[in-house]
């Protein structure tokens, strides 16, 4: 009997064989591809630029107009010479920054009986005087302010024996009764943490070397019961205000919990941001959450009907009565993210990741055009001039789908333009709304900065008490004001209040009330 082992394979499967093994090496070579890709990007993002700007040179290459906006913008030939030349700046102008800033002049005189001629004996006069002007800091220190108010009684009561009534002297009533923290020090505690990024043992070490030993625990009880007292109060009202708006924007980040009911230390839970947009009063609110489930947002915005801003993210399609806007900057971050995982041999200039950049580039270049125009005119010429770049970017997607590898960074860079279109088209709605969400990603980034600095939160109650201190800062600093001075105004203020719940009060305590006193406001001197 003939052994088949001995028989030679048929051509047939040969081939089928050679397929099998063909298949096999494209797929390999996919994800060795895809592995150098994230390689590639990987070592960018830790050893170059994070600027996702373009060269200004690559702005003017766009597929449409590139001979006529190179003809255009070739330099003139200048008639005559132009010289130039730099001028050193005047004191006055020096001096003109420091006006605001108290003075404090010290005057060196002689001595009478040095104010003598050396030459004739005769007696000398002031001609004139010479100034210099030094800045002075001076260092944080601790004083202790004792309160002291008297209490009053009838004399002539106490004589005849008759009930003597007790007067008091009024007294400001305490930011937090029984302790020792006073508004200034919840303010220094707070601005020092949520906008210099200062841990609180490193506040505990400072304190210490000015003398005063406080503890860390006693620091961050006096932070989160001046949020939950009095922060949320301002907060709950700011709410009432950002759902009153039609045009919003949200963003979120991850916040680690240790002590999370039934999550592990290591689990991620999140900080969820909302704000206004550019046509309202800066309005930027945060909200702890555990998860990253789309109710929260939902839950959030319960009774908001408008524009919402957001990024990629599902979840906030659970939000109803709102029409989703979507970035435009997470479009264009991964065209560039496809570029920059390019070999640094290949020419990347007439890529398909250079190609899809230039249709991002411009939309925000027609943009910044747009940036000083009403919302109208804005919405006019959006309709002009950018339906057109986005009717071919869409045709130029749909081409270049089905000659990428989904799995590449410029795959997953049309994919997500192609998924999202619906959303990145609606800013063309309304000429109030924005072509990106960077609004809520700039309001969101001191949090991110802060928190490669202490790291976590403890408790799911320090995590809202930092998500109410974050977004009163945040506000703030939107509102053109001084985060520890406003604060403090919060604190000598709040606990005043007859009702501190009234509502006209506390709109007057609002970062854009007009009543808050000037010395809450940073110094912007004139141009």
């Amino acid at each position: 009997m003939e052994n088949r082992a001995d028989t030679p394979p048929t051509i047939e499967e040969l081939k089928q064989k050679t397929a099998k093994q063909d298949a096999k090496i494209a797929e390999l070579t996919a994800k060795l591809n895809w592995y150098e890709e994230q390689f590639r990007l990987a070592q960018q993002k830790r050893f170059d630029a994070s600027s996702e700007k373009t060269h200004p040179d690559q702005l003017e290459l766009n597929l449409f107009n590139e001979a006529e906006l190179l003809v255009a913008s070739a330099a003139e030939e200048p008639d005559m010479e132009t010289v130039t030349y730099s001028r050193k700046k005047s004191a006055g102008s020096r001096e003109a920054k420091l006006d605001h800033f108290p003075v404090e002049t010290i005057t060196y005189e002689l001595p009478e009986d040095e104010q003598v001629c050396a030459c004739c004996g005769g007696a000398l006069h002031a001609m004139s005087t010479e100034t210099r002007n030094e800045i002075t800091v001076i260092p944080a220190e601790v004083s202790v302010m004792r309160h002291i108010r008297q209490v009053y009684a009838c004399r002539r009561c106490e004589k005849e024996e008759i009930r003597t009534p007790i007067v008091i002297a009024p007294m400001p009533k305490p930011v937090y009764p029984g302790s020792l923290a006073s508004a200034s020090i919840l303010a220094h505690v707070m601005s020092q943490k949520y906008v210099d990024s200062q841990p609180l043992y490193r506040q505990e070490q400072q304190f210490a070397r000015l003398g005063l030993t406080i503890s860390r625990q006693t620091l961050a009880n006096w932070m989160m019961y001046g949020a939950d007292q009095w922060l949320s109060l301002l907060t709950d009202r700011m709410h009432e205000h950002l759902l009153n708006r039609d045009i919003l924007h949200a963003d979120e980040t991850t916040l680690q919990v240790l002590r999370e009911p039934g999550k592990s230390a290591e689990a991620k839970s999140y900080l969820w941001l909302y704000r206004t947009g550019r046509m309202d009063p800066p309005i930027v609110l945060c909200d702890y959450r555990p998860t990253r489930g789309g109710e929260h947002p939902r839950n959030f915005l319960a009774g908001f009907n408008g524009y919402l801003h957001v990024d990629g993210y599902p979840g906030y399609h659970k939000v109803s009565g709102v029409t989703l806007i979507g970035c435009w900057a997470h479009a264009r971050r991964k065209f560039d993210e496809a570029l920059k995982a390019l070999p640094a041999s290949q020419d990347k200039t007439e890529t398909a990741a250079r190609q899809g950049l230039q249709f991002c580039n411009q939309l925000f270049a027609m943009e910044r055009e747009l940036k000083e125009v009403t919302p109208e005119e804005r919405h006019k010429v959006r309709l002009e001039r950018s339906t057109p770049v986005l009717d071919a970017y869409f045709v130029w997607l749909r081409q270049q789908r089905s000659r990428t590898l989904p799995k590449s960074k410029l795959g997953e860079a049309i994919t997500y333009s192609l998924n999202q279109w619906e959303k990145l088209t609606a800013f063309l709605k309304d000429g109030r709304l924005e072509i990106d969400n960077n609004r809520s990603e700039r309001a969101i980034k001191p949090f991110v900065i802060g928190r490669k600095n202490w790291l976590f939160a403890n408790t799911p109650r320090g995590a809202k008490a930092s998500a109410t201190i974050y977004s009163i800062i945040e506000t703030a600093k939107e509102n053109g004001l001084n985060p520890f001075k406003y604060l403090m105004h919060l604190f000598e203020q709040l606990p005043q209040l007859t009702d501190p719940k009234d509502p006209e009060a506390l709109d007057s305590l609002l970062p854009w009330s007009p009543s808050l006193p000037l010395t809450c406001k940073v110094y912007k001197p004139e141009v």
